[in-house]
This record gives structure tokens, sequence and C-alpha cells, in this order.
């Protein structure tokens, strides 16, 4: 049955007059996600002064947008598979929308803080639906190009947060200001909303979905507790309560995966499908994307710190330092797919090594320059780190994806990104304080670079993690248990289509 509602969807987007606008319009949504949590952080002295907006709600703002998109991706996720991924991805954006021109007329600190938060909140009812869409509406031939561009979109759309934020904070279009940086989002999300309207095909279950409140509660309370304090702590010193809060996110998870392990014995419908961990790929490929988004991550946030404070660079010369970076992961994620489709794991493998060595030679220019170190002599590293990840990231998210059922893509799609996020904001929060920590209390040029270098180190021994994963992608499956096979196959884990 699934079988024929595909390829009637596969037919519809391939012979539809708008089908070409199908991948183009979902991935809007991973694109305005990504721009809105980057922009943020160069508006923060606009923010300061027009807002009058004090250390806490800055802090909420950045990081209650994080908290909230987390914490719900694996709900909107399941809600997608429950009501249908183009339903989910239209509510979704609209709501996007209509928060981010809430976030562009708030006229206080809360008020931007609340909206932020719904903003984060929506963001995680569509993004869970792009790569559900790709996965469930995609014939395989097609797929691989949908992950390149969506590895495109990805890579891009932080950096273009970090350069576009700072144009158009300079460029004052109407004398909006910062409000500018929200209000964007608007005619964006609304030519969003129709195009998709109009291309997304539809495919509906006949059977009634069934919710999974408990579950829904007990996931996002555990993330909440988790990272509430990974977001804060840095800024407030690490108090006692953030300490209880991490603590305390342990035995909540652990009884939420018990509650849904019983839920799934009893015949129920649990949020988290827990059999997906029992897809080797998608153990596997999760693994590699916590340790790559937590590598990634943090590196740019501790160059962004060394180069508007310790080489002094503006916002926007900071963010246009990242733009070859986001270049070469473009062009690399594009011109990766036809190595993927004959090279298989071997490509994934390649750019975790690349990665790696770009990551090695920023921590080593660090070391023998110090203070020395110029914007201009760190482009090359990032360069490398730029081109290993276009390689990476859309082969691995492919692999994570091949081995699902097109009824769990919305689920596998929620955990990915919820992993993702939250592997984001740790590697931040650690490495961070690796940073500051280094740094001490009278900083100048030559101890932001020492700093960095420190913090660089620590970010290449994750680098080398995802290289030891991604070497297990090409140790083939273990068989099925049952009469062996005349001429068994020794392929890769990971498919050469993906």
């Amino acid at each position: 049955m699934w079988h024929g509602l595909r390829a009637t969807t596969v037919d519809r987007m391939a012979s539809g007059k708008h089908g070409r606008l199908v991948l183009p319009v979902i991935l809007s949504a991973t694109f305005m996600v990504s721009f809105d949590y980057m922009v943020v952080n160069v508006a923060t002295p606009s923010l300061q002064r027009d807002l009058r907006a004090g250390p806490v709600a800055l802090e909420l703002v950045i990081a209650g947008y994080a908290f909230t998109y987390a914490s719900g991706m694996v709900t909107g996720g399941r809600l997608g598979d429950l009501f249908g991924h183009r339903r989910l991805f239209l509510f979704g954006m609209a709501a996007f929308t209509a928060a981010s021109l809430l976030c562009g007329l708030a006229q206080s600190p809360d008020q931007l803080v609340a909206a932020r938060l719904l903003q984060g909140l929506t963001g995680a009812a569509m993004v869970p639906q792009v790569l559900a869409l790709i996965t469930s509406a995609f014939p395989a031939e097609e797929r691989p190009r949908a992950m390149a561009w969506y590895g495109v979109v990805l890579g891009g759309g932080g950096i273009a947060g970090q350069v576009g934020g700072g144009l158009l904070l300079q460029a004052d279009l109407f004398g909006l200001g910062w409000r500018t940086i929200f209000l964007v989002n608007v005619p964006v999300g609304a030519a969003a909303i129709v195009l998709a309207a109009r291309s997304l095909p539809g495919a509906r279950s006949g059977r009634r979905p069934r919710l999974d409140p408990a579950g829904a509660a007990g996931i996002s309370g555990a993330l909440a507790l988790a990272l509430v304090p990974l977001a804060m702590g840095r800024e407030q010193g690490w108090p006692a309560w953030t300490w209880t809060s991490l603590a305390a996110s342990v035995p909540v998870m652990a009884a939420t995966l018990l509650w849904e392990r019983r839920l799934a014995r009893t015949g129920g419908e649990p949020l988290l499908d827990l059999g997906l961990f029992r897809v080797r790929s998608f153990d596997l490929g999760l693994a590699i994307n916590v340790a790559f988004l937590a590598s990634f991550s943090s590196m740019n946030v501790v160059l962004t710190m060394l180069l508007q404070g310790g080489l002094r660079l503006t916002p926007l010369e900071a963010g246009l330092e990242f733009g070859p970076m986001a270049l070469l992961t473009m062009i690399a994620s594009l011109f990766g797919r036809p190595l993927v489709a004959r090279f298989g794991a071997r490509v994934l493998v390649c750019g975790t090594v690349v990665t790696a060595l770009g990551v090695l030679a920023l921590a080593a220019q660090l070391h023998v320059l110090g203070g020395d170190v110029t914007a201009a002599g760190l482009l090359a590293p990032l360069g490398l780190v730029g081109l290993g990840g276009g390689l990476t990231l859309p082969s691995v998210i492919g692999a994570v994806m091949s081995g699902i059922r097109p009824a769990q893509a919305g689920a596998a799609s929620g955990v990915l990104s919820t992993a993702q996020q939250f592997s984001g904001a740790t590697g931040v929060a650690v490495l961070g304080a690796v940073f500051f920590a280094a740094l001490g209390a009278h900083p100048g040029r030559a101890a932001f670079a020492s700093a960095a270098e420190t913090a660089i180190w620590a970010d290449f021994g994750l680098t080398l993690v995802t290289v030891v994963l991604a070497l297990l992608f090409l140790r083939p499956a273990a068989p099925a248990a049952g009469p062996a096979p005349a001429a068994p196959a020794r392929e890769p884990l990971l498919d050469k289509r993906v």
C-alpha cells in the first residue's frame, strides 16, 4: 500500500508544473531556522542599547530559542508521522513566520524573549518534516541530490546569519535597526507558505493518530533540565542549580525511556520509536552527527570570540571570515554526490579526515603564531574544515535515514535534529568553558590566541572520534540469522545510493 502511495507522490512531484519547487520550498525551513539561530549574535549590542536588555534577557533571547527548538524536535517529528508531513510543514512555517513578526515588533526584553521561545518551538514543528519529506517523497535515485542540497543549506544557513545579520544592521533599512533581522522572515515565510501549499505532495494515513503526552513531557523535561544549564551556566558562573539540573536530567530521561518501552510492549504508540536504535546505520550515523556538530559548533563560537575579541574585527568582518569555508562546504556537498554514488562510505571517511586535518592546522597555527595570528592566515585551515564538512554532513545524514522505513521518517528526523541541536549546545558550553578558563581575567590578543588554541586542541579530539566512527561504516553489517545465502554480498553499511 505504502509503495503505491509513495509512487503516486513521486509521480506528482516529477510531473506537476510546480514539482521543481519542492526541494527549495522544504529547504527554506532549514535555512530560516539556521539563519535565526546565528543572526541574533551580531545584534546583541543593539538589543542592549535599544531595548535595554540585560545579560539574563540576552541569554534567553539566544539560548531560549535553542532550548525550545531542541526540546520540541522529537514531538514535531512524531506529529508529522501522525498528521502528515505536509500539514505540519505548512503549520510550522506559518507559525514560525508569525513568531518572527512578533520578535520584530517586540517593545520590551520580556516580549522579545517570549517571542523567541515561540519561534524556537514553531521551528521544531517544521524542521523535522524536511528530512522526512526528502526520505518519504523522493525516489532513491533523486535522494542523493536532495541530501547534497540539504548539506549546502544546513552549512550555509548559520554563516548567512552571521554575514546577513551584519549587513542588515549596517544597512538599517527604514530605520528599523535590529528589527530587520526578524522581519526579513515575514516575506520569505509568506512566499514559502504559498509555494508549499501549491507544490508539496500530501499523503495521509487512514489510521486515527494517537499521541503520547507523557512521553512528550518526559523528553522535553529531560532536555530542558540539560539544555538550560548548558546554555546559561557559563555566564552565571555555574551555580549549584546548574549542576542539580544537569544531574536530574539523567533519571528523568531514564524514566521516560522505560515508559516508552512499556508503552510499545502494550500496543501503544510511543513518541520515541526505540526500534530506530536497532538499525546499525542509524546508531552509527547519529553518533557521528553528535561528534561532528559538537566540534563544528564549538569551533565556530571559539573562532568568533577570537576574531572579535582578540583580533578586534567587527561582527560583519568576523562573519565574512567564514564565507570561504561556507562556499567550500556548498561546493563539496554538491560535487561530492557522484563520489558517494561511486565510493560509498569511503567519502564519509575522507570527509571526516579532511575536517580533522583542518582543525589540526588551526591548532598548529595558533600554537606557532600565538598573538601574531591573522584573520587571513586562518582562511586556509577553515577552508579545509568547510571542504571536509561538505563531504561529511550529507553523507552521514543520508546514512542515518537510509535504513529507516518511510513510516518512521518523521520520528527519525526528529531524533536526528534533536541530537544535532543538543550536541551543538553541549559542545559550545563545554569548549566555551575551556576557552574562558584559559583566557583569564585580563585578556589581550595573545591571551585570546592561547585560549583559542586550548579549545581547538580539545575540538581536534572530537574530530578524531568522527574519523573512528566513520571507519566503522566500512565494515559490513552482521548477517541476519538463518540459512546463509549462496553468494553473500559484502557491501559497506553506507548504501552508495545515499
